[in-house]
């Protein structure tokens, strides 16, 4: 059984040694640790278990601690972001998630915090004096078995529509440490499989199947048990943990308040990569 993570920091910490074909670049930012990480070829990816691209990978104190409109993370998130993301043209925001089962729920709640501008016509957006913003459109599709539709048919259909250039998909993820729930941020130019943090994978979001580039942004919220098991541990037990212990997933007690806070951190952020004529002050009030 192999321990289960969609972090791609994680998945390099598992493999003891040099990897050819990965760089790894760490800094600092006040009290938060930035890890970039680069797979840069497709024997690196297959060793990883990992896509091709960059992996940016944002550790910080936890969000159940504190959390304020002005906390700096939301500016050096959204800085991040703002490297990956096209500098022009429509931008779609997708939350990818069950609203329903809170550990899945990122994805629509950070959706519910993104500002939507595509609507705005010039002469509106200019008598408001926001004649400046880049236009953006919001989506939560649901999951299948809510609209008996795959998220990628949905948003597949909304870029042919809409004329967006970018995708930039909000979701839960799966961590194999309980160290990093909800006070990680991963965020990668390779898209990302809907469903993934729960272990519910749906066809691929990304560039191949959509035509577009998509950034993928998420936050671990959840622990396979098995895996759980192993990092308490501090040994791998693949062999003697029972197979039905990889359909169980562990999440924190205050995960109604971390998913909560996590949303805000992630919308807010993406607004501010995506509108930086405007400072978090200014975006709080208008979302």
């Amino acid at each position: 059984m192999q321990l289960r993570t969609d972090l791609a920091l994680e998945a390099r910490e598992d493999i003891p040694g040099k990897i050819g074909g990965v760089s790894v670049l760490s800094s600092k930012k006040g009290d938060m640790k930035i890890t970039r990480l680069r797979v840069l070829t497709d024997s690196a990816a297959k060793k990883l278990g990992k896509p091709v691209g960059s992996y940016i990978t944002c550790e910080f104190r936890a969000l159940t601690d504190d959390f304020t409109a002005d906390d700096e993370r939301i500016e050096v998130i959204g800085g991040m972001i703002s490297e990956l993301v096209p500098k022009s043209g429509c931008v779609l925001v997708a939350g990818i998630g069950n609203h329903n089962i809170t550990p899945d729920a990122l994805g629509p709640k950070a959706a519910e915090k993104v500002l939507a501008t595509r609507h705005f016509t010039d002469a509106a957006a200019k008598s408001h004096g926001l004649d400046s913003l880049r236009p953006v459109c919001v989506l939560a599709p649901g999951v299948l078995g809510q609209t008996g539709i795959e998220v990628g048919e949905l948003i597949s259909g909304v870029i042919k529509k809409a004329g967006v250039s970018c995708v930039i998909a909000v979701d839960a993820l799966a961590s194999r440490s309980l160290s990093r729930l909800g006070c990680t941020v991963q965020i990668s130019d390779t898209g990302i499989s809907p469903g993934a943090g729960i272990g519910n994978r749906r066809a691929r979001l990304d560039f191949e199947t959509l035509g577009v580039p998509v950034i993928a942004v998420g936050v671990p919220t959840v622990v396979d048990a098995a895996t759980l098991v192993s990092d308490l541990l501090g040994e791998k037990l693949s062999d003697r943990i029972p197979g039905s212990a990889s359909r169980m997933i562990v999440t924190p007690r205050e995960i109604d308040l971390l998913t909560q806070r996590a949303a805000v951190l992630i919308g807010m952020s993406i607004n501010l990569a995506l509108q930086p004529s405007l400072t978090a002050e200014e975006l709080f009030a208008l979302i």
